[in-house]
């Protein structure tokens, strides 16, 4: 765990403004086999301590790879250095000042220690030697286990001082094979979540009904066939609507991406979606459960609290930091979080989803005569208009309410703004997806997931 090198500097934070001291340690393992190969074996470990000050609408910022209380000393005055600095030159006495927050202290995290090296390695080669034996038929495989956590200790000025932790770790499963005119596929699954890695995974034996599933789906996609291309009747899955949640809807109501001239900065209390569709940034507890990766408190001082971005088909808020908070007159929920210690904090997601609905995915697809059902994706993109397009590795045809032959690699693509209007159908369970990054300028974990959506979507056929 992190030395405690910021409460004994905290009393030169400047009295006369908003400033932050934040130490930092990034870990991360990582170890790849490839069909049966072992081809990474990497483990890091990144320290080190920064301070932010907030003078007449401008921050000063900076790092040091060092955690010491002579670093911490040296980063808060070269940070009130460089805010004095800006503010000379660059002076926005006509701005709101940044959103107050009351002083308080945060619950210490949790202590956690990574397993040693030797424990990935030798349940990645339990899980690959599974695979290899039950199924000698696949082209090749590969078996990935790894881990990555945030440790921070955070002093505020004004707002919320505290400790936190973050570990999460993940087995991945890639399994390939060919269709029978002979064109490669693919299918992947992430199992794991919050936690080390010794805590997530206790027994190789646990993962293998579900890496017998994602065979069987390989199976399937084997006979697969191409969807027809247009506009179509789908049901998509959680793992899509989570996807759509994130991509095409999330970056649009960050706030910093609407001061920028999302299509959401014009939108503020308008109908974006059916009266059907519901989205919320969860901080850290979702439907009376912790959510996939929860944050309690974020690197301004902001005490995390859930975002409502979307209330029955009206955009009702942003993800704001306490800066932009302040300018719409909003109250902070806890969204601003760096990657590094060298990076400065920016509005970011942390578990966003679509809320769920009564409906019943065996119901909602009785209801197509000709569509698809979409359920797993490999990639996503979307840009701040709304307009996206996802890649679908896995689905199905519906034909006459009834699930038909797998399909091959499509995608589906939209203005979510729009498609989501024409939602009709939402499923009465949530499934969440927590196992890649965000690449908002620095890399960040998050969660995102949802419902099954009945809807009208683009399907790119072949």
């Amino acid at each position: 765990m992190l030395q405690d090198i910021i409460t004994p500097a905290r009393a030169l934070l400047p009295g006369d403004a908003h400033a932050e001291l934040r130490a930092q340690m990034n870990r991360s393992c990582r170890v790849t086999l490839l069909s049966g190969n072992l081809t990474a074996n990497a483990k890091s470990e990144t320290s080190g301590v920064s301070a932010r000050v907030y003078r007449r609408g401008v921050y000063g910022f900076s790092s040091m790879a060092e955690c010491s209380e002579e670093a911490a000393a040296s980063v808060i005055r070269a940070a009130d250095e460089n805010a004095r600095f800006m503010a000379r030159r660059a002076p926005s006495p006509d701005k709101a000042p940044i959103a107050p927050i009351p002083a308080a202290a945060a619950a210490p995290a949790v202590p956690f220690d990574d397993p040693e090296q030797k424990y990935y390695t030798d349940f990645a080669r339990a899980i690959d030697a599974y695979i290899a034996e039950k199924y000698p038929n696949l082209a090749s495989r590969a078996v990935i286990a790894t881990s990555d956590s945030m440790e921070k200790i955070l002093a505020a000025s004004d707002g919320v001082s505290g400790h936190t932790a973050s570990p999460r770790s993940y087995i991945y499963v890639f399994l390939n094979s060919e269709t029978t005119a002979g064109t490669p596929i693919e299918l992947f699954e992430a199992y794991g979540g919050s936690g080390t890695f010794d805590a997530n995974f206790t027994d190789p034996a646990a993962l293998r009904e579900s890496i017998d599933r994602l065979y069987e789906k390989l199976m399937q996609k084997r006979e697969g066939v191409y969807a027809d291309a247009g506009v179509k009747t789908c049901i998509l899955s959680g793992t899509l609507a989570g996807m759509l949640a994130h991509e095409a809807v999330g970056h649009t109501v960050e706030a910093d991406l609407v001061l920028g001239g999302s299509v959401a900065a014009h939108n503020l209390g308008k109908r974006v979606a059916s009266e059907k569709v519901s989205l919320v940034d969860f901080a850290h507890t979702a439907f009376g459960r912790p959510a996939p990766l929860p944050v309690v408190l974020d690197d301004e001082g902001t005490p995390a609290s859930d975002a409502t971005l979307i209330r029955d088909g009206i955009l009702v808020g942003y993800m704001n930091s306490r800066e932009t908070a302040a300018h719409f007159g909003m109250t902070p929920t806890g969204n601003a979080r760096a990657w590094m210690f060298s990076d400065e904090p920016l509005i970011r997601m942390r578990n966003t989803a679509i809320l769920p609905g009564t409906d019943k995915l065996e119901d909602m697809i009785a209801s197509v005569d000709d569509g698809y059902y979409l359920i797993t994706t490999n990639n996503g993109q979307a840009d701040t208009t709304g307009e996206f397009m996802f890649g679908v590795t896995f689905g199905y045809e519906i034909r006459g309410g009834k699930l038909g032959r797998a399909l091959l690699d499509t995608t589906i693509s939209g203005v979510a703004f729009e498609m989501l209007k024409t939602v009709d159908m939402v499923s009465d369970t949530v499934t969440w997806e927590s196992s890649g990054f965000c690449g908002k300028k620095q890399p960040m974990p998050v969660g995102l997931g949802g419902p099954d959506l009945r809807c009208r979507v683009m399907v790119g056929g072949r």
